[in-house]
């Protein structure tokens, strides 16, 4: 910006006076430089100058030219005209009629009348320095704007009488008061110049114009009486705003890039695990490939042997075109391997293949397998599997080995021996036999079917005989019965097992039991009966089971715990749950102890397993949940075989949706071994048996209560014989109550049944008690019962004394009992006169054992503990055989209950007794009706 000398401001001032035009006022002119008027023609005085002379007739005037040409936006400069104005007053009188009509930036004029100018003339005077439509009147860019935008004249400097005072004061003082003006910015009054016209500007920012501009503004150069240069050009750039919307843009940018190179990153590693997965399938495409090869040839080479052509060109044309597909698979792996092999990171191709941080796993066994085991690859992941053993019939084709089965070959014996049936007689090869078309089984018995072959009854046709492999023979085989394998005196009738159950160590990554934590059944590592791998039972023989599990526990979850018994009969076939017992809330303040129960036929290969369920994931292993530990076995097993002639029977309950007091359920019978023995009445509420014998049953139902009298008064579970149309009470179970809670109620014990007699069942509550009984698919609400034959069985059932039980502070004291049963030859109560006489339960024969007890009693004791003490035949010292844990009886209800549950062997001569302790407390009552039995069950060995 040039700021503009005194002298140059006094010579502006001094052109600004001579230019003021000459107004007529009246009849008279009074001149701009002379104080003479004149006469007056016209709008003009006569003789005066015109007030656009052209430029080149008075140079001498236009020493104070100023130009000022601006482009651009009206806010590149940040003073505002009227702010000019004000900060630099004496500037307005500067414009001549010369400067102004050379440059085209006239400001416009008020229109007002001079002081002491009224008449009409002297109005229209003023009105003429107004800018008219002539192109006469307008020199330079002035002529190219719109009329409507054309700057207005000022009006003339009022002289005479009739001017304000104020005015004359400033035309006089303007000459004297030029040496003492500020400097001028022209840039401002270039500025203030386009305020007045912002037509002539662009639009402003807000109007959405670009933020850049330029600003043209013309320099005067020294001098005197000299025609004035060209105007320099002083180009401003206001980029500020600009820059920062640029700055913004390239952030945003950055970031967009940023995410496009996290997305790259990502999908490279995408793609360097799929390449991973892709050489696993190669590696396994490839080691496949090589045992069917290598099974191939074995098959071709023992083919070739055989001289059944067809029988050869279809197992070569199979084969073949096994290894066609797996061929064609095997090429389309390493085509999509191919294709993905190399890709492109950080403009860097990389060899996946090559690299040697990507190691290639072989395929295999997680550990060497053992003798008789191979490397099954069919598994995922792969395991190891027993050898095949070649059953009769078939021989051997290829040894096992460690990465493949044995391989078996059907004899064709109809091949092999072509007269086998005789000549008339068509010969029928099937796996393991053969079948002679036509013969009966009279024919058979005669030994037609050979040397080490017998004629099976059940498929009609000609079986070969079991090879025992060592082992000794039980029976040999017979011209219409198969061998027996074994000693003839293991052939056992029943069997007993226990197990210690523990519940596993809870872990930080799954600590909630929700929906299942198996139970570590730790009993006998293997025997005949089953084997006990990683916490289930495996069985290992055909027959019928019956299983116990006394489970105490005190928890703090959520609503209530289950636990029941699962039977999974093969990999493939889904579980089958057996029992179940609800454990309800008591909000962690004591033990409370439960028993469940179960029958069912097994068959070999079959697993067992013992469940903690939890119905939601609100309980935590660690933090909600304390198992009391026993110090005697919880599990216990007791095995009947076929040969006993046992049935097993399994029913559900049909659900009830209403609620009721008094409940007799109704059944839906879900197995039965034998339906001839095993049927429902007519109604489906009770259970009927074709023959006389002994039922071990187990009944358990779930429900819900509404009521403060069920916590009063609790449950009761009544278990009826009905023979001849009379229901008797065979025994019942005491269950304490609940108030909008679900608990379960169950009931275990043996009995003795005669032919026709039916069992039924009952739940009593109290009045003003509303129980909605409903269950599921997880053997909460379930029927389970064997039926046992006289000949090998016996049942005996009591109940406690009414006199000599033990109250008070209890440690350890025996519980005395009273026989309602009929003696039994296997079993018997000590009577009065003999020794613990009322105590002991004598058995006279050897065999298997099984107990249910009951109790319910009063107590105020933290713990109450009831154990089941054995003593040996021959006078042994007593030891533990079961035990059962309770704790606190609920708040406001009147009687507890506990019971155990527990198969033992028994010898002549061995006695049992129960024992009932009570810690930090006391026992003030055992009741002897409704609640209080116990049944002993006797299977011979």
């Amino acid at each position: 910006m040039v700021l503009v000398s005194p002298a140059l401001l006094l010579l502006l001032s001094w052109v600004s006076l001579q230019a003021v035009a000459e107004i007529c006022r009246g009849t008279h002119c009074y001149g701009a430089e002379t104080g003479d008027p004149r006469p007056c023609t016209g709008a003009h005085c006569p003789g005066s100058r015109s007030s656009r002379p052209p430029r080149q007739f008075n140079p001498a005037t236009q020493q104070g030219r100023s130009a000022h040409l601006v482009g651009g936006q009206h806010h590149a400069y940040q003073t505002h005209p009227r702010a000019a104005s004000d900060a630099y007053p004496a500037v307005k009188p500067l414009r001549g009629r010369h400067g102004d009509s050379s440059s085209g930036t006239r400001m416009r004029a008020p229109e007002v009348s001079p002081a002491g100018c009224t008449d009409p003339d002297c109005a229209a005077l003023v009105k003429q320095f107004q800018p008219t439509n002539d192109t006469r009147e307008c020199r330079g860019i002035e002529c190219r704007l719109p009329v409507r935008i054309r700057p207005k004249a000022r009006v003339k400097s009022c002289v005479g009488e009739g001017c304000l005072v104020g005015s004359e004061e400033s035309v006089s003082s303007s000459s004297s008061s030029a040496s003492q003006l500020p400097p001028l910015h022209l840039s401002d009054r270039a500025a203030q110049f386009l305020g007045d016209f912002p037509e002539l500007g662009y639009p402003s920012p807000e109007l959405g114009s670009a933020p850049l501009g330029v600003q043209l503004t013309c320099d005067i150069k020294p001098g005197e009486n000299e025609v004035p240069s060209e105007d320099a050009l002083i180009l401003h750039l206001q980029l500020a705003k600009g820059q920062e919307k640029l700055v913004e843009a390239m952030r945003a940018q950055q970031v967009v890039i940023r995410d496009l190179q996290q997305k790259l990153a990502d999908q490279q590693e995408a793609l360097l695990s799929q390449q991973r997965e892709i050489l696993e399938q190669q590696q396994r495409m490839y080691e496949q490939m090589d045992v069917v090869k290598a099974q191939y040839g074995v098959l071709s080479d023992t083919i070739k042997q055989v001289s059944f052509q067809g029988l050869q060109g279809e197992l070569q044309s199979y084969f073949e075109s096994h290894l066609a597909g797996l061929q064609s698979q095997a090429r389309s792996h390493l085509q999509k391997s191919y294709a993905v092999h190399k890709m492109d990171m950080d403009a860097k191709v990389m060899d996946v293949v090559g690299e040697a941080h990507f190691p290639q796993p072989l395929l295999g066994c997680p550990s060497p397998c053992g003798q008789e085991e191979f490397c099954d690859f069919q598994r995922d992941p792969p395991q190891c599997e027993k050898c095949t053993m070649c059953p009769p019939g078939f021989f051997l084709i290829s040894q096992c080995s460690p990465t493949a089965d044995r391989m078996c070959q059907d004899r064709d014996e109809c091949l092999e021996l072509p007269n086998i049936c005789g000549e008339r007689v068509k010969c029928l090869n099937t796996p393991g036999g053969f079948r002679c078309l036509g013969v009966s089984e009279r024919e058979a018995a005669t030994g037609l079917c050979g040397h080490d072959y017998f004629y099976n009854q059940e498929l009609q046709e000609c079986q070969a005989c079991s090879d025992c492999d060592g082992e000794p023979v039980a029976v040999s085989c017979t011209a219409i019965s198969d061998a027996v394998c074994g000693q003839p005196s293991e052939s056992r009738l029943s069997q007993t097992w226990v197990a210690n159950v523990a519940v596993p160590s809870a872990s930080p990554s799954g600590t909630h039991i929700f929906p299942g934590l198996q139970l570590n059944i730790r009993g006998k590592e293997s025997s005949d009966l089953l084997s006990n791998e990683r916490g289930q039972v495996r069985f290992l023989q055909h027959g019928l089971v019956w299983l116990d599990h006394n489970f105490a526990i005190k928890h703090s979850c959520r609503n209530f715990l289950q636990v029941g018994m699962r039977l999974n009969g093969s990999q493939e076939e889904e579980g089958q749950d057996l029992s179940g017992v609800r454990i309800e809330q008591p909000d962690g303040k004591y033990f409370q102890g439960v028993s469940v129960s179960s029958g069912v036929e097994v068959e070999p290969n079959h697993t067992f397993t013992l469940l903690l369920r939890s119905p939601n994931q609100h309980c935590n292993q660690s933090k909600d949940i304390h198992v009391y530990d026993v110090n005697t076995p919880s599990f216990s097993l007791l095995w009947l075989s076929h040969d006993t002639g046992a049935v097993a029977m399994t029913a559900q309950m049909s659900l009830l949706a209403h609620y009721q007091t008094s409940y007799r359920p109704t059944f839906r019978m879900t197995s039965v071994s034998d339906p001839y023995m095993i049927i429902l009445t007519h109604d489906n509420r009770g259970v009927r048996f074709t023959e006389s014998g002994v039922v071990k049953f187990v009944f358990q139902h779930a429900l819900y209560s509404m009521g403060h009298t069920c916590v009063r008064e609790g449950f009761s579970l009544i278990a009826y014989t009905n023979q001849n149309g009379t229901n008797q009470e065979a025994m019942q179970a005491f269950k304490t109550g609940v108030h909008y809670r679900d608990t379960s109620i169950t009931l275990s014990g043996a009995v003795s049944v005669n032919s026709q007699d039916t069992l039924s069942f009952e739940i009593q509550s109290p009045s003003q008690c509303n129980i909605r009984y409903f269950g599921d698919n997880t053997g909460i609400s379930m029927l389970s019962l064997i039926w046992i034959p006289s000949a090998v069985s016996s049942a005996l059932s009591a109940t406690v004394s009414r006199t000599g039980l033990p109250s008070g502070a209890v440690r350890n004291k025996p519980l005395l009992f009273q026989q309602i049963s009929p003696d039994t030859p296997q079993v018997h109560l000590a009577r009065t006169g003999e020794p613990n006489s009322r105590k002991n339960f004598i058995f006279h024969e050897r065999g298997m054992a099984n107990i249910a007890l009951n109790l319910k009693l009063i107590h105020s004791c933290n713990i109450v503990k009831l154990t089941l003490q054995q003593v040996g035949g021959q006078g042994g010292q007593a030891g533990p055989v079961a035990q059962q844990v309770s704790g606190f009886m609920p708040e406001g209800s009147q009687w507890a209950s506990i019971g155990l549950r527990a198969s033992l062997s028994v010898q002549n001569g061995t006695a049992v007794y129960v024992t009932l302790d009570c810690i930090r407390g006391r026992v003030n009552q055992i009741t002897q009706e409704g609640g209080t039995n116990i049944s002993i069950l006797w299977v011979a060995v």
